[in-house]
């Protein structure tokens, strides 16, 4: 079993930044590809960032390329999502998950845990 714990969230302006964290517990974090996940309200899930376990590859959704950053410390079992740029439209619950395996997925049915969400607001 994995715990996943986010923290980092809260309310910024337009433009500002965030950095959010997910401390992984349970399992060796080395061996699980993680992602970030956001749900606006009446919204469906959506795959933001995903990063292997080695963290030498990346993936983002085109909604935030450019402007957000997944990355991980295998050391600190953490893995982190740093968000610049930030505009209203960013404004969700983000989610972190965890997958076994090397290799990571866009799908949120891939993954097998998950943190309990944390609210980002972003006002205009």
């Amino acid at each position: 079993q994995v715990q996943l714990v986010e923290s980092g969230g809260g309310l910024v302006q337009a433009g500002e930044s965030l950095r959010l964290s997910c401390a992984a517990s349970g399992r060796t974090f080395s061996s699980l590809s993680m992602a970030w996940f956001r749900q606006a309200p009446g919204k469906e899930r959506e795959s933001v960032a995903r990063i292997n376990r080695s963290g030498g590859s990346t993936s983002y959704s085109d909604s935030i390329k450019g402007r957000f950053t997944i990355s991980r410390d295998n050391a600190k079992n953490t893995v982190y999502l740093q968000m610049n740029r930030l505009k209203p439209e960013d404004t969700a619950v983000y989610y972190c998950a965890a997958k076994e395996g090397a290799v990571f997925a866009t799908g949120a049915r891939h993954y097998d845990y998950w943190g309990q969400g944390i609210q980002v607001t972003v006002s205009s």
